[in-house]
């Protein structure tokens, strides 16, 4: 087994553990045994352990008296809490992508852009929850504001469930689409005003959609 240098693994494992949640490897209520983790990630289990205190102040992981720890379940009350948040720090990013936009970068938002409108005509939602996912990740990293990116990082392994869980409600994604496209347009025209009101009117609908949920939690 491969060690972590004791400076870098309590940050590496986290960015592991972190990562698995986010892109939904390990879902809500999951146990997180040291040992396992320590197998699978190749780090020791004194950089698992130090991962599990960071992510638990993140509020991805909790802790269970006596049981350990285990992913923390976000239930919908809360979704709509951080979904909230990330309307003022992406619609921040959104309006700095809107002014600092290159040729180049705005050549790849229309790529994605073309990719989530054949998804969407192909009837492929996972496909399309992915590009959503990589055009809002596009939008930070364009808007070159790395504290909001980092904020919004971790909000982001709290929603993945909620994510995948709107992609497949039926009609969500052509009603989302729109919504992107007119952030891509406004940014493309380099409208910081018209940019931030997409991102908001975006990010309004999946509070609503979030709202229109029945089960709570999942």
């Amino acid at each position: 087994m491969t060690q972590d240098t004791t400076q870098d693994a309590p940050l590496s494992a986290a960015d592991r553990v972190r990562a698995a949640i986010r892109n939904g490897d390990m879902v809500g209520g999951q146990r997180l045994v040291e040992a396992e983790l320590s197998e699978r990630f190749e780090v020791s289990r004194a950089a698992i352990r130090a991962a599990l205190v960071e992510l638990t102040t993140e509020g991805l992981v909790e802790r269970i008296p006596n049981r350990g720890a285990r992913v923390r379940t976000v239930t919908v009350e809360e979704a709509v809490y951080v979904t909230e948040c990330r309307m003022v720090l992406e619609g921040l990013c959104a309006r700095k992508a809107a002014a600092h936009a290159t040729s180049a970068e705005i050549d790849e938002l229309r790529e994605l852009q073309a990719r989530m409108e054949t998804a969407v005509e192909d009837g492929e939602p996972l496909e399309y929850s992915e590009l959503n996912a990589r055009l809002h990740k596009s939008i930070r990293r364009i808007a070159a504001q790395p504290v909001a990116e980092d904020l919004l990082s971790r909000m982001e392994a709290q929603m993945v469930r909620h994510r995948f869980r709107l992609a497949l409600r039926p009609g969500r994604p052509a009603q989302s689409l729109p919504q992107h496209l007119a952030l891509i347009e406004a940014v493309a025209r380099h409208d910081p005003d018209a940019a931030e009101q997409a991102m908001r009117v975006h990010l309004t609908s999946v509070i609503e959609a979030l709202r229109a949920t029945t089960d709570g939690a999942y």
